[in-house]
């Protein structure tokens, strides 16, 4: 058997996880395999899949996941499911850094909770893996009890996270009488299950399995014929609206949940052996998305929101009915009104929403604005503002580390109250630009309140015109690119704007970037709200965090981190400009 080592790595907040490395046998290309394990076990219960996949030329690693094993944290709990993916992410990072085996050399085999992790980490960070396995992937666990997810979200609500015991024994997990009684036997095996990861699962299930298309790694599905612990259904929508070119489905008649655990396992560990083995032996495939304005499912959802509903039709009328309430509501709510007279995709909207404070016309108004500025799309604006604020702080330390100045330039920045208050104290110069005569005087106003103006200057600029973006003094070493790219469908648009930041920022300077993966709203705000150019509807097309990252990376970024909200609908990436 091959010999491990145990070894630990820090997560996001500094949490050290436990997992072990198993070296590559003899000489050749570096490649990875992780294994990620279920819910409620550990890195010991895939350990046997080292040998038995006999992938001899490649390094393993396995983790045990935060709260699992010997990885510390109450039992079954974590922050939220969002951290797992997280932890996921940092552990890839982690074997690049130390261990030199690059993303695009790695592949992932993961079962059930883990194949979860899995594919919301593939789903939301966009890695650019060589392979991705999932057995018997979790996205919808059989409770059994009526209503028993809605139940536990109450519950939650009213109590706080609590803890649930699985009530999964473990002969309907595995036909192989010796994993049973190992199941049985195992002390570092924990049955409780935090609510607030387990919600978060069923949460971020549904939106994957939902957006599968924006999945372009090649994946394997695997799935249990006779599977106690989690629906078919899922796993089935999930593959067939897989955005991957090579994807393969193998179904396994009588196999319990532990797919990789299984006694008569053998022919399973086949299929996997093989696709690994092809997908290490060709060249990384991952098809191109730089036309993806033009084609493809963003692009036919996009055409399909921006159809207007038949008039007179039960749908539009439905949609005229809640136009006309948000015409009262801004009579109530000064956000709404914000909205309706400016666009709700405006920089005064965008402002209002950051400063988070209920007003309105007496305690009804506030009551409806307070409702206004919690719903979900907000909620995530705020949280993505931390998230700039977090890898603004990043680019700033890095550029102090490397002796060089911090010289910042936003090229649609609003009010710039995002920028202003994230770079206060630690920028040398600060260069905010917008389209907008509203934004620009309203932005020079913020400079002036907030005592910034021996640093920061605001001028009018359009973040589309590639000349003028090259020709900008002082030359930054940090761009900034918040909430534009999201507004606009056409790639040809953003690739001038993110040409234009490539020819001003040097290489070893630095892009923060935003994208939008997701929005469970599109439709509402499509029919509903007006965007900034002249009242039109606020039709948006999504761009997958692959598509966004490709249009970084063919204009000369190399992405380094990134950041997601919890319900997956804004990240905040940082990249590095990088030589010719």
């Amino acid at each position: 058997m091959r010999e491990h080592q145990e070894r630990h790595y820090a997560s996001f907040d500094g949490t050290e996880l436990y997992y072990r490395h198993w070296p590559a046998r003899g000489e050749g290309p570096r490649r990875a395999v992780v294994l990620l394990h279920r819910g409620h076990e550990h890195s010991g219960r895939v350990a046997h899949l080292v040998d038995e996949l006999g992938l001899d030329d490649c390094d393993f690693f396995a983790w045990d996941a935060r709260g699992n094993g010997r990885s510390p944290g109450e039992r079954g709990d974590a922050p939220g499911f969002e951290a797992l993916v997280r932890d996921l992410d940092r552990f890839v990072a982690h074997i690049g850094d130390v261990h030199g085996i690059a993303v695009e050399d790695t592949a992932l085999i993961a079962q059930s909770v883990g194949a979860v992790v899995a594919a919301t980490w593939a789903h939301d960070y966009a890695p650019r893996l060589r392979a991705l396995v999932l057995a018997s992937p979790a996205f919808k666990v059989k409770l059994y009890v009526p209503f028993a997810r809605a139940g536990l979200g109450l519950m939650q609500k009213l109590r706080g996270n609590f803890f649930v015991n699985s009530y999964v024994q473990p002969q309907w997990l595995t036909h192989d009488g010796e994993r049973v009684a190992s199941y049985r036997s195992d002390p570092l095996i924990a049955r409780p299950i935090s609510v607030r990861v387990l919600l978060g699962l069923y949460e971020a299930a549904d939106r994957i399995v939902a957006d599968a298309q924006a999945i372009r790694v090649p994946v394997q599905l695997l799935v249990s014929g006779s599977d106690f612990v989690v629906h078919r259904a899922p796993q089935d929508r999930f593959y067939e609206r897989l955005g991957s070119s090579i994807k393969q489905r193998h179904f396994l008649p009588g196999f319990y949940h532990d797919t990789l655990g299984e006694k008569e396992r053998a022919p399973a560990l086949a299929k996997i052996r093989d696709f690994l083995r092809a997908r290490f032996e060709e060249p990384l495939q991952h098809a191109s998305l730089l036309d993806a304005h033009q084609r493809g499912d963003s692009f036919e959802e996009a055409e399909r929101l921006a159809w207007p509903p038949q008039r007179n039709s039960l749908q539009d009328l439905r949609w005229r009915f809640v136009r006309a309430g948000l015409r009262f509501g801004g009579h109530l709510s000064e956000g709404i009104r914000t909205g309706l007279d400016t666009g709700f995709d405006s920089g005064s909207s965008l402002d209002y929403v950051y400063r988070d404070q209920a007003r309105g016309a007496g305690p009804l108004g506030r009551m409806v604005d307070r409702n206004y500025l919690d719903a979900i799309g907000w909620r995530g604006i705020r949280v993505r503002r931390t998230h700039l604020h977090e890898l603004l702080g990043e680019a700033m330390r890095r550029l102090r580390e490397a002796g060089e100045r911090v010289d910042v330039v936003d090229i649609a920045a609003g009010h710039g109250r995002y920028a202003l208050e994230a770079l206060a104290g630690g920028a040398d110069s600060i260069r905010l630009r917008d389209y907008s005569d509203l934004n620009v005087r309203q932005g020079r106003a913020l400079i002036a309140e907030l005592g910034a103006g021996g640093v920061a200057e605001f001028e009018q600029g359009d973040a589309f015109d590639r000349v003028a973006l090259a020709a900008l003094t002082p030359r930054p070493t940090l761009a900034i690119v918040s909430g534009l790219y999201e507004l606009f469908p056409d790639n040809a648009l953003v690739r001038r704007s993110l040409a234009g930041l490539a020819d001003a920022v040097a290489p070893g300077g630095y892009l923060v970037y935003t994208g939008q993966p997701w929005h469970p709203q599109l439709e509402f705000i499509a029919r509903a709200l007006t965007s900034h150019r002249g009242g039109e509807a606020w039709v948006m097309r999504r761009r997958s965090q692959a598509e966004m990252d490709e249009l970084v990376r063919a204009a000369g970024f190399r992405k380094l981190d990134q950041r997601i909200d919890r319900w997956g609908i804004f990240t905040v990436s940082l990249a590095q400009r990088v030589e010719e």
